[in-house]
């Protein structure tokens, strides 16, 4: 049966949403993150982190700000420099935060420039320090206002000794490892548009274990997700990368995901299960789908895993014709346990009903039906999947607010 999705209204406050360029940041989505009652978000011209709060059962509001120069010492000294922020994850008590790593080309503006400088612009291409981020910020709740809040160090729940500490890992760390290797070598040095290198969604999955995922380069059709242990380093407020505990002498490990030529754009970890949301990696409109890699977390060394090792949930729309270019997926977050947000870049005037507003979409997640044993197959097959009373329910009416104390680790 068709997911249709529901809707889900994001209230920004019109003093924090605007970027020194004008930019709305509505119009910019670039991940999503649900902890308790707040939804974070970033937007990938900003410096910061947004967190929005559950103001009713589908609308989120009271637009916090944290600008992220306040808890790290960014590389580039200007605080509004762009970070590019493509994924948030949550775990150990921190906000973990990562940039796109990407090249970026200029962009070259027919209506504006003459064929002369527009080709020049073309051939621009520049490293912007602050989209070489892989950071965590500690994560706090506020036991009178309910609100998860950012600090630069806070107490350790699990170890009184230590405190959690802001930090990220030096600059281009992961690009100098990454340069000599056979399948992303070559692309780090492409910008991200042009199936360079360029990291779109992470996930968290406890002790320093990361997964990245990339939007590029796609290789044959092959998506890249990358797993790697980060540790806190020597220096404060820095952090490194350390050897896979269950590898000798590795870094990272990848693993190689047959999507029909998507990309990744986010990624969100249930139990042992990823959730992938996929798409273009070049700059056009096709097809966007969201996919379950079952047992993500139980591969020990580089994989490749093919479609039938993973699982279509569902196709998410896309602008076409009228709406070229907009309506983009771009991010992804455990609404509740039955349903999964996403939110888009350059959203369509549709889905701005008011100033300041933008609709996301809340999609109800088809679990699997089980097959029966082997002995009963030809007696009884496998009856079309039906969603249970409480997720047609929540269809009707989707209440983000059954989620609180119930959210998987992400």
């Amino acid at each position: 049966m068709p997911n249709s999705p529901s809707a889900i209204t994001l209230r920004f406050d019109p003093a924090l949403s605007l970027n020194p360029s004008g930019k709305h940041v509505r119009d910019g989505l670039s991940s999503t993150l649900r902890t308790g009652d707040n939804l974070w978000t970033a937007c990938d011209e900003r410096a910061s982190v947004e967190r929005l709060r559950l103001t009713d059962a589908t609308t989120f509001g009271q637009h916090c700000r944290f600008q992220l120069a306040d808890f790290l010492d960014l590389p580039d000294p200007d605080a509004e420099a762009e970070i590019d922020i493509e994924g948030l994850a949550e775990g150990d008590g921190y906000l973990w935060i990562v940039g796109s790593h990407s090249l970026r080309r200029k962009d070259p503006k027919p209506e504006k420039d003459d064929t002369e400088k527009g080709l020049a612009k073309l051939a621009k291409v520049r490293a912007d320090p602050n989209r070489y981020l892989l950071a965590r910020v500690p994560l706090v709740l506020n036991e009178e206002t309910q609100d998860y809040e950012l600090q630069k160090s806070a107490p350790n729940p699990g170890q009184k000794r230590r405190k959690l500490k802001a930090a990220r890992l030096g600059h281009h760390t992961l690009i100098r490892l990454l340069r000599r290797d056979p399948h992303v070598g070559p692309f780090v040095h492409l910008p991200g548009k042009d199936n360079g290198f360029d990291i779109e969604g992470m996930a968290y999955a406890g002790d320093g274990r990361l997964f990245v995922g990339l939007r590029g380069p796609v290789l044959r059709g092959w998506a890249i997700v990358l797993e790697l242990h980060v540790t806190e380093g020597s220096k404060p407020g820095r952090l490194r990368l350390s050897k896979l505990s269950d590898a000798q002498g590795v870094y990272y490990r990848k693993h190689f995901l047959d999507l029909g030529g998507m990309g990744l754009r986010e990624m969100r970890l249930v139990g042992n299960d990823l959730y992938l949301l996929a798409g273009p990696t070049m700059d056009l409109d096709g097809t966007i789908a969201v996919f379950c890699w079952p047992d993500a977390l139980h591969h020990d060394a580089d994989s490749l895993v093919a479609p039938s090792q993973l699982r279509r949930m569902f196709d998410v729309p896309h602008g076409y014709g009228p709406t070229a270019g907009q309506d983009k997926a771009e991010g992804m977050a455990l609404l509740n346990e039955n349903h999964v947000l996403v939110v888009f870049d350059s959203p369509t005037d549709a889905r701005k009903p008011e100033d300041d507003t933008v609709i996301a979409d809340a999609y109800r997640i088809v679990q699997e039906p089980e097959q029966p044993d082997a002995e009963n197959a030809a007696v009884a097959p496998p009856a079309a999947a039906e969603p249970s009373a409480e997720v047609a329910a929540a269809d009707e009416h989707v209440t983000a607010s059954d989620a609180q104390g119930n959210l998987p680790v992400q």
